[in-house]
């Protein structure tokens, strides 16, 4: 008897989807997403659980038909109206993009994501500033969404992705409650991320404070930034790039790792290729994803490289506050990962927070509830940066 599907595992047999759908699901609090919408698209990709055009055509479908209703919109003055659509067809063409490899279609459908938000984010966040931060020769993409009823200069958070995500996402998922508390954001697509990969040809690096130094120093640059209180976010496999750039770039006042990685990095994607090479679908991962990011002709070679992706050898260099959040039902990364890194941190103020199913957040970087998350991040970075409750 086949397992019955639930709101965490649409796809019971396909935990790809299921995940990659999850991850859409959790925008739903922020106005990215209508749940009715992602329902109607499950519903057809059932009947094609084998056709490996299946994802990206039905999630691109319905993008353009969403797309299509904010310009309709828009044409009749109804610009918040068609600001929501916009938004709304950006994160379908980004879920499209996902697991598509890397080929002028992926780039076509990333295109139309990244109008559509630009179009969106211009109507519903006019406040918010798209912005390009010095990155050896090149430049790494960003939004700066400031902070709501400060005067003067305001502590920030500054927030990396993680393997397969985009700062339009961590804008949205973070930086309007940051900006509610108080904090500007710097939501930013690092070295290996979002558009910094697609458009630009940035490949990820171990030595992630590169990045982290420029983010830094960008913002330290800012008439409305406070420097003495600026923290570092990332997520997923970020978990491994906040901690790095704040080993070796001490004017971090605080870290924030939303949803660990894998401690040992290396021995996790000879898992992952394991899986890969036996039931790609019982992974989250597609096959082309750690390659592309790294800049690697191959999972062989992805494997060899991450070996430098380690954080044995430099955490205890850490002496920020450091939060650790992670959920208990994480299938990409254990509890224990969490544990090892705090434990390994040489910050006197380090703190891993677990979520349960019954409290929600359970899943990897929370995406079954974002907001619990997000809320209990926001409430530590003021009680640590602010010295205040929130």
């Amino acid at each position: 008897m086949a397992t019955q599907p639930t709101w965490i595992d649409h796809f019971p047999e396909n935990f790809t989807w299921s995940n990659a759908m999850l991850v859409t699901k959790g925008m739903a609090p922020y106005g990215a997403v209508a749940l009715e919408e992602i329902d109607r698209i499950a519903e057809r990709l059932r009947l094609r659980p084998d056709d490996p055009d299946a994802w990206w055509q039905e999630w691109s479908a319905m993008a353009a038909k969403i797309e299509a209703f904010a310009g309709a919109a828009a044409a009749q003055g109804r610009q918040l109206t068609a600001g929501n659509y916009y938004i709304r067809a950006g994160n379908y063409y980004f879920t499209a993009d996902r697991p598509v490899p890397p080929s002028e279609r992926k780039l076509d459908l990333y295109r139309k994501a990244l109008r559509c938000f630009h179009a969106g984010f211009e109507r519903r966040y006019p406040r918010m500033e798209r912005i390009d931060v010095a990155y050896e020769n090149k430049a790494l993409p960003a939004y700066f969404l400031p902070a709501q009823g400060v005067q003067g200069p305001a502590p920030t958070v500054v927030v990396f992705d993680g393997l397969d995500n985009c700062k339009e996402m961590s804008v949205l998922f973070a930086g309007l409650e940051f900006s509610r508390r108080g904090f500007n954001t710097l939501s930013i697509d690092g070295p290996g991320q979002g558009e910094a990969l697609r458009l630009r040809g940035i490949h990820s690096r171990y030595d992630y404070e590169v990045a982290g130094t420029a983010a830094f120093d960008y913002i330290a640059s800012r008439p409305d930034v406070d420097a003495a209180r600026v923290a570092v976010m990332a997520y997923s496999f970020g978990g491994y790039y906040a901690p790095r750039i704040v080993a070796f770039e001490p004017r971090y006042a605080a870290c924030v790792v939303l949803g660990t990685v894998a401690w040992d990095i290396h021995a996790k994607q000879l898992e992952r290729k394991r899986l890969l090479d036996s039931d790609p679908k019982k992974t989250s991962q597609s096959p082309f994803q750690l390659p592309w990011v790294l800049g690697v002709k191959d999972m062989d070679a992805a494997i060899e490289a991450v070996k430098r992706f380690s954080l044995v050898d430099c955490a205890s260099q850490i002496r920020c506050p450091l939060l650790i959040t992670h959920g208990v039902n994480d299938r990409l990364a254990a509890p224990a990962d969490a544990e090892k890194l705090r434990d390994a941190a040489g910050s006197k103020d380090k703190l891993v927070k677990l979520f349960t199913a019954d409290e929600g957040g359970a899943e990897h970087c929370h995406v079954d509830n974002r907001q619990v998350g997000i809320d209990y991040v926001a409430d530590w970075l003021t009680e640590t940066l602010l010295g205040k409750t929130a």
